[in-house]
């Protein structure tokens, strides 16, 4: 269906007409833009996979039990505490 509606004509029309609107110096730059893009979007997907393991070993250090906290020393002998 799609092969119908998308022919090798009307591709031949929409490749002139984007090179009339562009310009033919323009449309490598175009492509090494769009190559770069979906380099950096394989390598953000990469990384994204990578991070969640990453964040659940330092969420587990940050899990561990603190230390317990001192109690407060008594006031010094001899101070009165009015209130």
């Amino acid at each position: 269906m799609l092969a119908e509606i998308f022919g090798p004509d009307l591709i031949i029309v929409i490749v002139i007409v984007a090179v009339l609107l562009i310009g033919g110096t323009q449309i490598p730059k175009l492509a090494r833009s769009l190559g770069s893009a979906k380099s950096q979007f394989e390598q953000g997907l990469k990384d994204g996979k990578a991070e969640p393991a990453s964040k659940n070993s330092t969420s587990a250090a940050s899990d561990a039990p603190a230390p317990p906290a001192q109690a407060p020393s008594p006031p010094p002998e001899g101070s009165s505490q009015t209130g």
